[in-house]
């Protein structure tokens, strides 16, 4: 493995890790992954996410276990980014496009889906 490349924000930042289980089905699994690609994602998706405030977000999936690492500025307040990414074109859509992969509710916000985690390691 050869990781991942980081890009600096140059300041300080906030990260927030999240989980989330999928539908354990390899066909829905490879469907979830088609629609997060660069060539499949929705560009409004991508662009509320930026218009909210988050400045690098990445999905990790091993199974059907997924992790969401989220980077924000420092003063960023997700309840309040949250809600207002929740009103964005196209984002309910989306969220009902994709409850089907994560066997949850059509009317489920991302917020609702994903669990936030706790850290309970640093390298220091």
């Amino acid at each position: 493995m050869d990781g991942y490349v980081q890009t600096l924000s140059g300041g300080k930042t906030k990260r927030y890790v999240q989980m989330l289980d999928i539908c354990d089905e390899p066909a829905l699994i490879a469907q979830y992954r088609k629609w997060h690609s660069e060539e499949y994602s929705w560009k409004e998706i991508r662009d509320g996410i930026r218009q909210v405030g988050i400045l690098e977000m990445e999905i990790y999936i091993l199974g059907n276990h997924l992790v969401m690492i989220v980077d924000t500025p420092a003063d960023f307040d997700w309840p309040s980014a949250m809600d207002r990414l929740a009103t964005l074109p196209r984002q309910a859509e989306w969220e009902a496009f994709v409850a089907k992969f994560q066997g949850c509710s059509v009317d489920a916000r991302s917020d609702e889906k994903w669990q936030m985690m706790e850290r309970m390691f640093r390298l220091y």
